[in-house]
């Protein structure tokens, strides 16, 4: 092999030049770019003020001991300087570790990780059912599918206030299990029919994105994989499970992802459907606002505490779930 050598500076041609700094960097780059620059800067900015600022406050006040009592605030003329302390990580140690730790954070961590686990489970079956039974060709399909997505086009504080009627002791559901001199359940005080009332409510209101995002990947399988699988003397079962499921792998790793973060802060649900009467139906995000807006006094450094700790354990979680769809891809491609 043979290298250029320039007799003028003595350098070869494969030599690269020393890398120029940080700041000539970043000027060829705007330089070059400065128009997709200019299009995402008000984007830029609108994340950071309604996203990374109180995200940076948040963070602050969990090392603090703020509530409403010590905080800034105007009361007629009078203004009332912030006398709240800086604390460090105490706040997490209480709530992780404390004398009530139990009541105040794992009881609703535990109910939290049951209602994402069963409400993205049944999100995900009954969805896919559903998506199965669309790609079919079937008689009035498009009035199906219009009839299936409306509980998600309907905005969730109308559909929950119509299943709180239905669920009242005096509602359309218990007045028919009586008829069928069945029990009627206590829906809405009972703690057990609570959590069975959430998760029933969230069902509905979330089958819909799972059924149209799995229709959407079965249109996308080619057909002529279930052709070749049927001359093979492929079964339904087995055709579901070696082409239609590998089919929708790409798609259902991120409906299932999407789900669990969606459903794991699903307040709307829970706090529209109980308000603060479910104090053991209520989820993590729906007890930090409790404490942060529901009480007397408002406790805004350990609601602020919940929520930091909601944000890392989503963050574990999708870190852990992409590693290991990455490792499944790879044995997969092996």
């Amino acid at each position: 092999m043979t290298v250029a050598i320039d007799r003028a500076t003595g350098k070869r041609s494969g030599d690269r030049g020393p890398r120029s700094g940080l700041g000539r960097r970043l000027k060829h780059s705007y330089q070059k770019h400065w128009y997709a620059y200019a299009m995402i800067a008000p984007v830029a900015v609108v994340l950071g003020v309604l996203v990374l600022y109180p995200l940076a406050y948040g963070l602050y006040l969990t090392l603090t001991d703020a509530t409403s009592l010590n905080t800034a605030r105007t009361i007629g003329v009078n203004e009332i300087e912030a006398t709240y302390k800086f604390i460090g990580f105490d706040n997490y140690a209480d709530i992780l570790w404390g004398e009530t730790s139990y009541d105040r954070f794992w009881s609703h961590f535990i109910w939290t990780i049951v209602w994402t686990a069963l409400c993205v489970a049944l999100h995900y079956s009954i969805g896919l059912g559903l998506a199965l039974l669309l790609n079919q060709k079937l008689r009035g399909r498009t009035f199906y599918r219009l009839i299936l997505i409306l509980p998600w086009a309907v905005p969730t504080f109308v559909t929950v206030f119509g299943w709180r009627f239905m669920l009242a002791d005096s509602g359309i559901i218990n007045s028919a299990l009586e008829t069928l001199h069945l029990p009627s359940p206590a829906w809405l005080e009972d703690t057990f029919w609570q959590r069975f009332a959430a998760i029933m409510v969230n069902t509905w209101c979330g089958v819909p994105f799972m059924m149209v995002s799995l229709l959407g990947g079965l249109q996308s399988i080619d057909s002529s994989l279930y052709e070749a699988a049927e001359m093979d003397g492929a079964s339904r079962w087995q055709q579901f499970r070696y082409v239609t499921l590998p089919g929708l792998r790409s798609v259902s790793s991120t409906v299932v992802l999407l789900g669990v973060i969606w459903t794991f802060n699903q307040f709307a649900i829970i706090f529209l459907l109980f308000g603060n009467t479910a104090p053991d139906a209520q989820i993590l995000v729906t007890w930090a606002y409790q404490l942060g807006f529901g009480q007397q006094p408002r406790d805004f450094a350990q609601s602020a505490a919940y929520g930091i700790l909601l944000l890392g354990i989503l963050i574990v979680f999708t870190s852990f779930y992409r590693r290991w769809l990455n490792r499944d891809e790879q044995q997969l491609a092996i």
